[in-house]
């Protein structure tokens, strides 16, 4: 069995027959084991706008406070080294440096990330079935490293949103961030299929702490 924390009610770790789904409403910072876990800890308190969207920010003139994520990213890093597992969360997140973790080289490959026994590395989700390159950094302890989809892709800025908009401010923007959520932001957040396959794959190799203790 695999604990996925922080996911998306209904989304796509539910309906697994191996998978305990812990959405917003079960409050994944309660879980206590004994099953090892894949993660995906709230980001916007801790990316390039944990500050909040610049047009609110401009209105309202209050800014959000880095980190302030209900110390969810903590009881995320918690769990993955007491149980063992992965977490993700996206390229640059501000919460690997608040955490000590050493940042991974965006072209890929596992280099170790603390003295806790974490690996870290940079994946792009595009190579698993995301619409954009979205390069995202993974936590693992207690597991078996696969070889990845290495590598630095090709911007994938959309043409409909160049032609509407141009393509300075596309790339502004970004590849992510130019489709905005709409009244659906699955799609532009979501974990693809094939990624959260991935990442399963990869706790399943896990032992949690316990039995790494009776092991040795």
């Amino acid at each position: 069995m695999i604990a996925a924390l922080y996911v998306e009610t209904g989304g796509c770790y539910f309906g697994l027959p191996d998978v305990d789904p812990w959405d917003e409403a079960r409050d994944a910072r309660q879980y206590t084991g004994p099953h090892p876990v894949v993660a995906h800890p709230p980001c916007q308190r801790w990316g390039k706008m944990w500050f909040g969207q610049p047009l609110t920010v401009k209105k309202t003139g209050i800014r959000k406070i880095k980190g302030d994520d209900g110390g969810c990213f903590k009881a995320a890093l918690e769990a993955v080294r007491k149980w063992g597992g992965i977490l993700e969360h996206p390229d640059q997140s501000h919460a690997w440096a608040h955490f000590g973790l050493n940042r991974p080289p965006r072209e890929g490959g596992w280099i170790a990330a603390d003295f806790h026994g974490g690996w870290t590395c940079c994946v792009e989700q595009g190579r698993y079935g995301h619409y954009a390159r979205k390069p995202t950094w993974l936590y693992a302890v207690g597991c078996e490293l696969p070889e990845l989809d290495w590598g630095i892709g090709e911007p994938r800025l959309d043409p409909a949103i160049i032609a509407r908009m141009g393509l300075a401010r596309a790339k502004r923007l970004g590849e992510v961030g130019g489709r905005g959520g709409g009244t659906d932001s699955s799609p532009r957040i979501g974990t693809p299929p094939a990624f959260r396959d991935l990442l399963l794959t990869i706790a399943r190799t896990a032992h949690g702490s316990a039995s790494r203790s009776e092991a040795a």
